[in-house]
Formats: structure tokens, sequence, C-alpha cells
């Protein structure tokens, strides 16, 4: 059977509907779909294979453009259950193919109709691998993506948009996409049984999650491990934390630069490890752990951002291939005697978990709960309800002895 249009690489049209500028002024033309709009930010890619929709509503995207270095993407369309936020932070998609309708018993919509009524807008057509290629050797570069169906362009201002767009360093990103309002949590893992998702069993710890951008499945898998989440937001201080009596404190994923986020958050991270309740943190929450004990982060220049990223824990030797999404990492040059390095990247060697060595407290850079990406660092979770468990028995015991 001759292949549609859809199923094949896409040439450039000869009038273009849509234009992705880099900061050096550098146009790439392409197919437009999605939202008719203008957005700038940085433009990173991703390697996942799978789970597009999950990536393009990860909250941590904000003020990115994301290049998917996989061909097919659109294939199944979206749906209702697989979003990890509400309201959907990245800028706009980059990708080689035009979608192709959507052709999947759980799709609601396909995924140029459900970027159109999330406003994020799309340019297909281009050399993703060069244009990977070129962020691989030279970093993320900042760049306008412009959609318009009837194919005009000001190039000249979208030039202008690109170089003088501040960048991703210094940006304070989690205040913006956090919660508004502290509420509950009450929804646990999937169930293959029925098709949905378990609700939380009433029984058992209850976890205070802060809200930097945090994706659901993280809450999910929460809700696994305990009887009950409260979500609170970004900027919320440690004595309202505290007055909730948590078991436990996790810290979520985000956007933006970690330091600018520490300004108001490591002084309420600090207060609530040193009470000695047990914390636990993934991505931006990772960071802010670090600079809450005095070490440093920094931009990188390209992130890790994909679903095969090998990460080494340094007391078994165990590699485990996660999922990740971030731009910034931890200075190890920059840790205090009392942070230890658990894990580290396989790929360039970055600080990849930390554990404190006399509070309950830990951390990963990378995505346990992948969604997308493998699951061989789910056991995090059931970590951090035992570490939870053995802090509890231990104070008993003292406070018997």
């Amino acid at each position: 059977m001759k292949p549609t249009s859809f199923d094949i690489f896409q040439p450039t049209p000869k009038k273009p509907t849509a234009l992705l500028i880099l900061d050096d002024n550098t146009i790439l033309q392409g197919h437009g779909f999605g939202a008719e709009s203008i957005r700038v930010g940085e433009v990173c890619f991703n390697t996942s294979m799978t789970g597009y929709q999950e990536i393009i509503t990860d909250l941590s995207y904000a003020g990115q453009i994301i290049t998917f270095t996989f061909p097919h993407i659109g294939n199944t369309g979206t749906n209702s259950i697989d979003m990890e936020s509400a309201s959907p932070a990245a800028l706009g998609i980059v990708l080689s193919h035009l979608p192709t309708p959507a052709s999947n018993y759980r799709a609601d919509a396909s995924l140029d109709q459900w970027l159109k009524s999330l406003n994020i807008p799309g340019i297909a057509g281009i050399d993703t691998r060069s244009l990977t290629h070129r962020i691989r050797d030279n970093g993320a570069p900042k760049g306008v993506l412009a959609v318009n169906y009837n194919g005009e362009f000001d190039i000249p201002a979208l030039q202008a948009m690109a170089q003088n767009w501040h960048g991703l360093a210094g940006m304070e990103l989690a205040g913006q996409v956090t919660s508004e309002n502290t509420h509950d949590w009450t929804i646990a893992g999937w169930n293959k049984e029925n098709d949905t998702y378990r609700k939380i069993n009433s029984d058992g710890l209850h976890i205070v999650s802060y809200d930097y951008g945090c994706k659901l499945n993280i809450l999910r898998c929460l809700g696994d491990v305990a009887g009950k989440v409260t979500v609170v937001p970004a900027d919320t201080d440690a004595d309202t934390v505290m007055a909730l009596r948590p078991d436990g404190v996790f810290l979520s994923n985000g956007p933006g630069d970690p330091a600018e986020t520490a300004r108001y958050a490591s002084t309420h991270i600090r207060r609530i490890a040193d009470s000695g309740i047990p914390v636990f943190g993934i991505c931006i929450g990772h960071q802010l752990i670090a600079e809450a004990f005095g070490a440093k982060t920094f931009k990188m220049e390209r992130g890790h951002r994909g679903a095969n990223h090998p990460v080494k824990e340094l007391a078994t030797g165990k590699i485990e291939i996660t999922s990740q999404n971030h731009g910034f990492a931890v200075d190890p040059d920059s840790l205090p005697d009392d942070l230890d390095i658990t894990h580290i990247s396989l790929f360039d060697q970055s600080v990849e978990g930390l554990k404190h060595r006399s509070l309950p407290v830990f951390c990963v850079q990378y995505h346990p709960e992948a969604s997308p990406g493998p699951h061989d660092a789910h056991h995090l979770f059931k970590r951090f309800a035992q570490l939870i468990s053995k802090t509890q028995a231990d104070r008993s015991h003292h406070a018997k002895a």
C-alpha cells in the first residue's frame, strides 16, 4: 500500500506555516500544527520513545520548547488519563513528522486537536537529528517557535525575541506552576484489572508534598505507600507544614533555576529536616535539599531528558535505567561534609543522589515515578516509607529508654 503523506517525512513547504528561529539567527522552516501562536524559550531535546503526552504535561518543561528525537509522535492520540498536570507549561514541540491521525482505543483527541485546546504550538518537517546534534554539541539555545497558518512572519522581530530572551538561568518558575492552595490527594497507582487509578488506602502514613511543579504520577506513587497525602504550595512555611503533623515530607520536581527557588524554600526545608522529620526529594527537590544544606547548583549545557539514563548506586554498585528531565545539577565540589553522594550518572558522572549522614534525608535527581520510562527506581517510594517507619521506631525506642 502506498503510504499517505502523514506516513513519510514532510519536506519543507514552499510557504512554511511554522518557523523555529534560534538565537544565532538560524531559521528552520516547517509545517505548523497545534495552536497558532508565538513562544520564546529554551530549545531542548527528549530521547524518550514513548509517553509524549506525559512529557508535554510535565511542568518541569516550563520555559522550554521540546524537540522529540523519536519520529513517531502523535500516533496514539491523547486522552484525559495520561496527564501529568492539569495546565501544561511547555511552550511548544518540534517534530520530524507531522502527527498522524490518532489510532488507539484510549484516545479522546488527536495530538493536533489537543495542542490547539491547550494553546501549544508545534512545528514538523524539521531535521530533528541535526537539531539534536547541535544542542548536544553546543548546548541548549534560546529560540522562538512561531506558527501562522497563512505563512506570515515578521522574521526580524522573531530573531530579536530569540536573542533578547534572558534564558532559564536566574528564572524562578516553581512559584508560577505550583498549586494555589493546600489540598488532599486521594489517588494511588494504576489498576490494570479495571483500567483506572486506585484510591488511597486511608490507613497508614501521612506525607506532605511540596508542589514545585509536581507530576501527578509522583503523587500516585506516594499514594501507594501512604494513607494520606497533603499537597502544599511551593512557598509554604515550615511551621505550617509541621502543624499538619506529617510523618514525612516530600519535595517534588519542578522547573526553573533551583538557586532562585531556594531563596524562599531552603530555610523551610532546613527547618523541617533539622526537626527530624524524614524528607525525600526528586529533581528540583533534590537540588533544593542540596541548596538548603549549603551546596550550590549550576546550569547544565544540555541537560538530561529521556527515559534511558543509566544511574549507579555507589553503595551497592547497582545500575538502574532511569527517566530524567533536568537542566540544572548539584555541584559536587560544593557539597558540605554532612551530605554524601549516593548515585551518579554513568553518562557524565554528575550527581544523581544524596543523603544526609545523620538526618533522615535523601534525594535523587532522576524520576523514579517514570511516566514515561522504566520502573527500575520505583522502589525509592517504598524506601521513603521504610525510612519514615524506622525513624518513628527509633524515636519510640529512645523515648522508652
